[in-house]
């Protein structure tokens, strides 16, 4: 056991405990509790998988105009963006909660080395953009026969 005073997990989870209250201070009182019990996630949420022939990224952006929606590849990172519009209330209306966020975003996700960033096909569906990313040639195993 370490003398060090901050070694156990004891203290990670006292530490997480003041973030979260914190969090719900400097967020207000406006949401009900279990609003302000949600925690914060990066925009768009994504799933990233893998196989031997590529890498397959499904990134949820419901509501999303497929036009609004920015992708690229430069040096290993595919990058997604754009921006949700905020909606509409009538007027003299004022939200009680809110948790769909709004604004420009950005969502940057590191490549394996053996992408191929000429060989991508990205789609949009019920809304979420699915990007495949193949893998170079070059890097996929090869059967040497012995002679």
């Amino acid at each position: 056991m370490s003398n060090f005073p901050f070694s156990d997990s004891g203290f990670a989870s006292a530490f997480n405990a003041i973030q979260e209250h914190m969090d719900r201070v400097l967020r207000g009182t406006a949401a009900p509790a279990a609003l302000r019990a949600q925690p914060q996630t990066y925009f768009p949420p994504v799933n990233v998988g893998v196989s031997p022939d590529s890498i397959e990224v499904v990134a949820f952006v419901p509501g999303m105009d497929p036009e609004g929606l920015n992708v690229s590849i430069e040096k290993g990172l595919l990058t997604i963006g754009g921006e949700r519009k905020a909606q509409e209330l009538p007027e003299g209306g004022r939200y009680y909660a809110r948790e769909r966020a709004q604004g420009r975003y950005t969502r940057v996700i590191e490549l394996p080395a053996d992408a191929d960033p000429d060989n991508v096909q990205a789609r949009y569906t019920d809304g979420c953009l699915a990007i495949s990313v193949k893998r170079k040639e070059s890097s996929k195993p090869r059967i040497v026969t012995v002679q």
